[in-house]
């Protein structure tokens, strides 16, 4: 195989100091955490500032609340993406070593897993100050996009979570020896699709311009619309970009090289796609579900 394009020499770290012998590093990946969750919270505030934009021309919650909903997100997303990545990727090795489920400065962390915390937090925050919570859930699905587009780019900054090897002209020869790992082709000379990009483009650039193209056409004062549609398109994009990322490895053997974990035979599902088909799901039917109640009250004048 042909090397296509080089890995860019870019630091993890964006700097680091040291402090009472202890060194402090604030890395690529963090950096996103912080941006998208402040990006989200001051956009969420500017929300709720619009009445307008909300069923009955009220906003679901005062914009002062969101401070305290940003707390909740924080523990939501930390707890909900570690727990997720223990049960979903690796249940074995951290029930033999329960101590390495705490240190998640090592890595490891699984957006479906913070989804779940998401949503346990978010439902916890509605019950406790009468929010209604597809209205809320609807103003988080608009900001979703935003992190994940960062996260993803930092993703590939940190050069992990690469896709299957390729000869397309795009391909990127990552540094690393699991990367380099391909049989067949020399190591230093084995390009991957760089599937963290596709899912930046894809989960945050794209999905991130339909959601305001939506809100932009009053979608907020449907219930549940805005939030089927984040699920329908991260669930979709997520399920077909797994067809070129490369399979946890955990999950890879002799017998199955593309880490599936259903299907056999070299046809199967990836983890990737089995978390991604209940969203899709859950999408389709808070659609259906919107639309059936915007046409029930055309009926009724309402």
């Amino acid at each position: 195989m042909q090397a296509q394009i080089a890995f860019p020499e870019i630091s993890n770290e964006i700097f680091s100091i040291t402090l009472f012998g202890i060194e402090l590093a604030l890395r690529w990946y963090a950096l996103a955490y912080l941006v998208g969750l402040i990006a989200g919270w001051r956009i969420v505030v500017a929300l709720m500032r619009r009445p307008h934009l909300w069923p009955a021309n009220r906003a679901p919650m005062a914009p002062e609340r969101v401070e305290d909903l940003l707390t909740a997100i924080i523990l939501g997303v930390i707890l909900g993406g570690r727990l997720g990545f223990v049960l979903f990727y690796q249940p074995a090795f951290y029930l033999s070593h329960p101590a390495e489920i705490l240190k998640v400065w090592q890595g490891g962390m699984s957006f479906h897993g913070g989804f779940l915390g998401v949503l346990a937090a978010g439902l916890w925050f509605c019950r406790r100050h009468g929010v209604p919570a597809l209205q809320l859930a609807d103003a988080l699905a608009l900001v979703a996009p935003v992190g994940l587009l960062l996260g993803r780019v930092a993703n590939f900054v940190n050069a992990e979570l690469w896709g299957r090897p390729t000869s397309l002209p795009w391909g990127v020869i990552f540094p690393g020896e699991a990367a380099q790992d391909c049989p067949g082709i020399a190591a230093g000379l084995c390009a991957r699709h760089p599937s963290q990009l596709y899912e930046a483009g894809l989960e945050g650039l794209v999905l991130g311009l339909v959601l305001l193209v939506l809100l932009r056409r009053g979608a907020l004062k449907r219930p549940g619309l805005m939030t089927g549609v984040f699920l329908l398109g991260y669930g979709a994009a997520r399920f077909a970009v797994e067809f070129v990322r490369q399979a946890d490895e955990q999950f890879i053997s002799p017998d199955n090289p593309l880490g599936h974990v259903i299907g056999s035979g070299g046809y199967g599902l990836s983890m990737g796609q089995v978390l991604s088909m209940p969203m899709i799901l859950a999408g389709l039917w808070l659609i259906a579900r919107a639309r059936r109640s915007a046409e029930s009250a055309a009926e009724t004048g309402a």
